[in-house]
């Protein structure tokens, strides 16, 4: 029997406003959608706490032995996003400003995204579609939204008419708006007075002639609405009807509210069950700004570098630290919450070593199965980590007990407590050991060391063709060398 079976699954459904005892629509298969980055900047740690949230709801759903599609989709076309700057979309304006081609900036800052999300031990999701990729299947759903006698050409762009729709949908029923209110949170899009209604959305937009990104349509050389894209990866892979599609809490309005208009318009039905929306993080109690200094990158974290933490801190610790807090909570990152979460941190490594030469005895003392139970009964409370992490600390008492001779466990019931303790830190909530991650950095850097060694002497015997190879081949693997006073270092 699949564990699935076995518990009882309740999740936070932002439609309702209610905790839902979770049912898939296949049993033993989720579909699940989040929205990803839009790949102009190098990730900011607000995104990296979303992603993180999904990444462990990803991370249990496995661990519960359904057979999960988790599609995260990086946005990389040149549409305007909801905050852009005189209408001019961001991907485009950073291409300008550093003379690069759009799919430069994209790939560079997808590259970061992808480092940043394997240092903090992510799980890839299983498909990870690009807007670019899907502008044929944004024409088709257009086609169709038009044709069911929502959407209107106007001076060849598209747009949704919200005011029709509502007239037999319920056009704002996740963030709970109405028409009359949506009035003041209207974009600020080129062609506004195109539009029938100032509440309608763009589908596709007619693109000005210094628009960098565009391609052909029926309607004018263009680009799809920010909207669009979302909605048309996640049925592609996913169908009309999936289980969860999640984002940060800032996505509800007006993003995913046309995300359900679209799908409603285009197919009929609604194409969500459960909807999820992770909260903010804020720094030192103030929102996270670039423009006020107070700002953090993830990046910046694990290399010290920044003026806002005392120290370097691990990926795991960081990763430890947002896991305190549920993901629906506000989070409030600064340098004494970190320093405090480190010391849990290494408490709970400590233990994850002593369990694995603790004593076994004729009778156990502790009942293993409840503590197990309640374990899953936090996860199972709509994924609730801080309350997961008090019962390991929970198993971490038990764990110094055992080891102290004053409470025992039989064989079996400690095989059981150890798997059941790796099971939740390593594999649910996804924290890794740093001594294991350290030993590989000595190993690296003492094989880096050998190489620059082995250069130097080559250059020393004027063997320059040797040096230069041993650089360049260091460069491809990623590892930069600096030639300075003190001699050579590296940095990867």
């Amino acid at each position: 029997m699949p564990l699935y079976n076995t518990q009882t699954l309740k999740i936070y459904n932002s439609l309702s406003g209610e905790k839902e005892t979770f049912k898939p629509i296949h049993e033993g298969n989720i579909g699940m959608y989040v929205c990803g980055p839009t790949v102009y900047s190098n990730v900011h740690l607000g995104n990296v706490r979303t992603f993180m949230s999904f990444d462990v709801i990803f991370r249990y759903l496995l661990h519960l032995e359904y057979k999960v599609r988790y599609v995260r989709n990086i946005t990389d076309v040149g549409h305007i996003v909801d905050d852009a700057e005189d209408g001019e979309d961001k991907i485009a304006k950073k291409a300008r400003l550093e003379q690069l081609e759009p799919m430069e900036v994209v790939q560079r800052y997808t590259v970061d995204f992808h480092e940043i999300l394997k240092a903090f031990n992510f799980l890839p999701p299983s498909i990870e579609p690009t807007a670019t990729g899907h502008i044929i299947e944004q024409i088709e759903i257009i086609k169709k939204i038009i044709a069911s006698g929502i959407g209107y050409e106007a001076n060849g762009s598209i747009y949704f008419d919200v005011v029709k729709f509502n007239e037999t949908n319920h056009y704002g029923r996740l963030s709970g708006r109405n028409i009359e209110d949506m009035l003041a949170n209207t974009r600020d899009l080129d062609g506004q007075s195109d539009k029938r209604n100032p509440q309608d959305f763009a589908l596709w937009k007619k693109a000005e002639p210094q628009h960098i990104m565009r391609w052909p349509s029926p309607w004018s050389d263009g680009f799809p609405g920010w909207h669009l894209e979302c909605t048309a990866m996640s049925t592609k892979y996913l169908g009309n009807h999936f289980d969860i599609h999640g984002g940060g809490m800032d996505l509800k309005f007006p993003h995913h509210e046309c995300e359900i208009a679209q799908n409603e318009a285009c197919t009929g039905q609604t194409p969500v069950n459960y909807w999820m929306h992770a909260n903010m993080l804020t720094l030192n109690g103030k929102k996270m700004a670039k423009s006020t200094g107070n700002n953090i990158l993830p990046r910046e974290i694990l290399t010290g570098e920044n003026t806002i933490l005392s120290k370097a801190f691990s990926a795991s610790v960081a990763r430890f630290f947002m896991l305190q807090a549920h993901y629906r909570s506000i989070l409030d990152f600064s340098d004494d919450a970190i320093v405090a979460a480190e010391k849990g941190y290494k408490r709970l490594m400590e233990a994850m070593e002593v369990i694995k030469q603790l004593p076994t005895a004729s009778k156990s003392t502790i009942d293993i199965a409840a503590w197990k139970q309640s374990c899953y009964d936090a996860m199972n409370d709509d994924f609730n980590s801080p309350i997961l992490i008090a019962q390991l600390f929970e198993g971490v008492r038990y764990i110094n007990l055992i080891n102290d001779g004053k409470e025992s466990l039989t064989a079996a019931d400690l095989e059981i407590f150890s798997l059941a303790m790796n099971a939740f830190v390593f594999d649910v909530l996804g924290l890794e050991d740093e001594k294991t991650t350290d030993s590989s950095n000595d190993k690296l850097e003492g094989a880096v060391n050998m190489l620059i060694s082995m250069r130097n002497q080559a250059r020393a015997d004027k063997n320059f063709a040797l040096s230069d190879q041993i650089r360049d081949q260091l460069i491809a693997l990623g590892i930069q060398l600096k030639d300075g006073k003190e001699g050579t270092t590296f940095s990867v």
